[in-house]
């Protein structure tokens, strides 16, 4: 695993802050990265909703985010690429009534090197991402989403979708 500073880190954040402002009411922060993930966390006040457990959209949200983030920091040395997230599933297991925490697993070693070489050979490469929610000291969401990156010199026309 590269190693990542925590400058790199303050840099996602402020990515994060800058190019997705959802994030900045929500109250996104990146709290750690190491060799099992990403992880991101954000207060429940902002992201609570009429039964004042967490929204489901802020939860679906944030675990969307770590994903992304996961990714930037990977490809960070890489040329300039977008990613993009291109289908995802959440499952909703017991509600967060508790500081929101989304952690995305770092992908097997062998996945991420198929992607990488993907990515190197065609200019676009997909991955599949798991990220988790707890609460309470149990999994309260899972989420499982499909990104999609794509080397802007090669791809210099490609938009999100």
């Amino acid at each position: 695993m590269q190693q990542i500073g925590v400058e790199a880190l303050r840099k996602l954040e402020q990515t994060l802050h800058a190019e997705i402002p959802l994030t900045r009411a929500m109250g996104v922060c990146v709290a750690q990265f190491n060799a099992a993930g990403l992880t991101l966390r954000a207060p429940l006040a902002p992201n609570i909703n009429h039964k004042s457990t967490a929204f489901g959209g802020s939860l679906a949200t944030l675990a969307t985010l770590a994903g992304w983030g996961l990714l930037q920091l990977l490809l960070r040395e890489q040329r300039p690429v977008t990613v993009v997230i291109q289908e995802s599933s959440v499952r909703y297991l017991r509600p967060v009534a508790e500081y929101l925490q989304a952690i995305c697993s770092m992908p097997q070693a062998r996945e991420l090197d198929k992607f990488l070489r993907t990515l190197t050979r065609t200019g676009m490469a997909r991955i599949e991402l798991e990220v988790s929610i707890p609460a309470g000291g149990e999994t309260a969401v899972k989420f499982r989403g499909w990104f999609v990156a794509l080397d802007k010199s090669r791809h210099p026309h490609a938009q999100p979708v």
